[in-house]
């Protein structure tokens, strides 16, 4: 009889996921048990503590370097900055969906059953507190997200991205308001979804297939076992391009880049607004994480074959984002579409096979990040009688009604367009700086010039905003309330402070740049 030998497990790395898995499921038992008046307060205390929590260890787990789980997680630099970023990401989302001052009620609908454009929808959306069950969902896919960027082989990958995945596709059906745009929403992101994991999946099958043969090893889709099998696989190279490429699809699909963009404007402009906020800056770093780890551990051998590839993928992304940009009537839609140039820039972040392009990358998704959760931030403060003004034509005359707002998002808007003094010129720096010095100048020149092009759109929403007259359709700015007040200052400052003195999170990126293999 085989014994049976159970893999052995470094609790003090592995605790972060633990800690946010295991709040998820006391969350499910809290809509269970505790009184619907109450819950509210008790599940965002205990997710806000969950984050608190789990950042705190990965301080504390600074110093390891190891892989654990049966090699199937490993914890290094890499992953302990990204799994920081994540947490400290998403305690500024939590922040945006626990505000229940902004919307009477929240942000989130009442009752997810109830029928789109009906009375009983015309009710609850007059101010019935929002479900509470979006924390746990949302806890849940942070726990995802943390296996996500620690994950060492192929398999651990694709089940932590259906456990981050699977409630993003329900966070995105329940807004509060404009039900049906939130249900397409949602129907979008989860067939299209599907198809991405399908995809990915064939990938580690053909993956797979091609390990097989590697002397002295058995078949696997560990990275260490594709790594060697890049080099001494006896099987037909058409397998490991197959599978990249197929394994890529699912990856760029979570990064939202093209040609797999095309869910990302629906799904951002019907999405509840806390949550676009969530996906566009917690979901973008895991997504690029995970690209990192596989393309710079498991296929880095094979860089001169998909270098040319991606890097066509990185030019197309910030062209479709930069231009379509500038068509956008709608704010969140012009998010989604600068969301999608900046998946382009990143990419090229990817392509730099240095520390310091490894690092360079890291610091954008970090800078990205904060200043995106605070664009949404203020999205959430333009309203009317019926919730959000998004339509762009709305927000003319803004800077006259709410000069402090609209200067605040002037400031963000600034930032992505990569000024000097803010962390969006920073950012850029530190990815075009390394990739130009690996000889992809052709990269970087599409950076540069997309970034002018992109740079318009931005520019005409200052313009509308301060040089308009305000109008009788242009709405008023909402006090916000603490929780939001909280996180769009974060936000503010942190896009002042990474661009006037980025140097402390430069070296410590610059510090955590080295994958365990």
């Amino acid at each position: 009889m085989t014994e049976l030998k159970l893999p052995s497990l470094d609790y003090a790395a592995l605790a972060p996921i633990l800690i946010m898995l295991g709040t998820a499921l006391l969350g499910v038992l809290v809509e269970a048990f505790v009184p619907r008046r109450s819950r509210h307060l008790v599940q965002l205390t205990l997710a806000l503590l969950a984050v608190l929590a789990a950042l705190t260890m990965v301080v504390l787990s600074a110093d390891d370097r190891i892989i654990t789980a049966g090699q199937a997680l490993a914890v290094d630099g890499p992953t302990l900055f990204l799994q920081g970023a994540i947490l400290v990401l998403a305690a500024m989302a939590l922040l945006l969906i626990g505000d229940r001052s902004v919307e009477r009620g929240g942000a989130f609908v009442a009752q997810a059953a109830v029928t789109a454009e009906s009375a009983d929808d015309r009710r609850q959306a007059e101010g019935r507190n929002g479900l509470t069950e979006v924390y746990p969902l949302t806890t849940f896919a942070i726990g995802g997200m943390l296996i996500f960027v620690a994950a060492n082989d192929l398999l651990t990958m694709f089940i932590a991205l259906e456990v981050f995945s699977l409630p993003l596709y329900l966070l995105c059906a329940l807004a509060r308001r404009r039900r049906l745009l939130s249900q397409e929403a949602a129907m979008k992101y989860f067939l299209l979804g599907a198809y991405a994991s399908a995809f990915f999946l064939f990938g580690v099958a053909l993956i797979y297939g091609f390990t097989a043969g590697v002397p002295g090893r058995a078949a696997g889709v560990d990275f260490a076992t594709i790594n060697a099998a890049v080099t001494e696989s006896p099987a037909s190279p058409v397998l490991l391009f197959a599978g990249m490429a197929l394994l890529s699809i699912g990856l760029l699909f979570k990064a939202a880049a093209a040609p797999f963009h095309v869910w990302t404007p629906d799904v951002y402009q019907g999405a509840p607004t806390p949550v676009t906020g969530f996906m566009a800056a917690c979901t973008k770093v895991a997504a690029f994480g995970a690209l990192l780890r596989v393309f710079h551990v498991a296929f880095a051998d094979a860089g001169w074959d998909f270098t040319p590839v991606l890097g066509a993928v990185a030019v197309l992304t910030m062209l479709i984002g930069a231009v379509l940009a500038v068509t956008q009537t709608d704010i969140k839609r012009l998010l989604a579409y600068s969301s999608i140039a900046n998946a382009g820039y990143l990419l090229v972040g990817v392509l730099a096979p240095t520390r310091d392009g490894l690092s360079g990358t890291m610091f954008y998704l970090v800078a990205y990040g904060f200043s995106v959760l605070a664009a949404f931030a203020v999205v959430t403060l333009v309203r009317d009688a019926d919730g959000e003004a998004t339509h762009l034509s709305r927000w003319a005359g803004l800077g006259r009604r709410s000069p402090f707002f609209a200067g605040l998002f002037t400031f963000i808007l600034l930032a992505f367009a990569g000024i000097p003094l803010t962390s969006g010129f920073t950012s850029k720096f530190a990815i075009f700086g390394p990739a130009l010095e690996e000889g992809q100048a052709w990269l970087v020149i599409a950076g540069v010039l997309t970034s002018m092009v992109l740079a318009f759109p931005y520019l005409r929403v200052v313009v509308m905003m301060w040089l308009s007259e305000p109008g009788e359709s242009t709405p008023t700015v909402t006090v916000p309330g603490g929780l939001t007040s909280a996180a769009l200052m974060i936000g503010v400052v942190a896009t002042l402070v990474l661009g006037v003195a980025p140097a402390p999170l430069l070296d410590l990126a610059a510090g955590a740049a080295e994958f365990v293999r």
